[in-house]
């Protein structure tokens, strides 16, 4: 609850800075910024919706979310409605708790599907838009590294853990945070299953990985997310793989 807000506030401070709504969004550019508030806090009242339904087979109809007018355009009208959004986000969660079953569309990651397992997703959902605010107005910024850790963290065991069968050649994937974190995905015809590691010498480990990425976390979280180019990291090995885990789409 405290990244939320933490990154929440962060987020409506870079869209406060904005000479503009109509900005154009670099790592959206079909989106103006008030596009990309408005995608945002409708994100965030979505999620609030699915975690106050509990446990269900699907999320809530649109109308649990999508009610009134939408976003404001004019200023102040604006970001009060930012703010609203996580306000019912924060009561949600809080009413929940961490531990209550709810629908998730990661039903066959390595995460749970729990309310607690929401409020981290949104963490890292609105960090990484609150970096293309930033981005927008001209002040990007790095995740922080409490956030940026965990967020990959996230990607790994949440977004990449899959039970959907890897169409390619079976490999082992490694990603190194220079902050002392360090993850291994495998990768084969049973899916994607990942799994934290200590940080040995290359040389100590017996198990060779097909290919490496090594970068700050905030870093591996951007470059995950296409926010900053593959080659921002230091690669090692078969490069091809790291193409082919970009261009994998596990739902389709």
């Amino acid at each position: 609850m405290r990244l939320i807000d933490e990154r929440s506030t962060a987020f409506r401070a870079a869209v406060a800075a904005a000479p503009t709504f109509d900005m154009q969004v670099p790592t959206h550019p079909e989106r103006t910024l008030f596009d990309l508030v408005q995608h945002v806090g409708m994100g965030r009242r979505k999620a609030a919706a699915v975690v106050a339904a509990g446990p269900a087979d699907g999320p809530p109809e649109k109308s649990a979310w999508e009610g009134g007018p939408g976003a404001p355009r004019e200023r102040d009208a604006l970001l009060a409605w930012w703010t609203e959004s996580i306000e019912q986000l924060a009561s949600a969660l809080r009413e929940a708790g961490p531990d209550r079953d709810c629908w998730t569309w990661w039903d066959d990651s390595q995460s749970p599907q729990t309310s607690g397992a929401w409020a981290r997703r949104q963490i890292h959902e609105i960090a990484v838009h609150t970096y293309d605010a930033q981005l927008t107005v001209g002040a990007p910024q790095p995740l922080p590294d409490e956030v940026a850790l965990d967020g990959f963290d996230d990607c790994q065991f949440t977004l990449c853990s899959t039970t959907v069968a890897w169409p390619h050649k079976p490999a082992v994937v490694d990603y190194h945070a220079t902050e002392g974190a360090s993850w291994r995905l495998w990768l084969s015809h049973d899916g994607a299953r990942a799994a934290r590691l200590p940080r040995p010498a290359a040389s100590e480990d017996p198990d060779t990985p097909d290919a490496s990425a090594q970068g700050t976390a905030s870093d591996l979280v951007l470059m995950f997310y296409n926010r900053i180019p593959l080659d921002s990291l230091k690669l090692k090995g078969d490069r091809h793989i790291f193409d082919q885990l970009i261009a994998w789409d596990p739902s389709v």
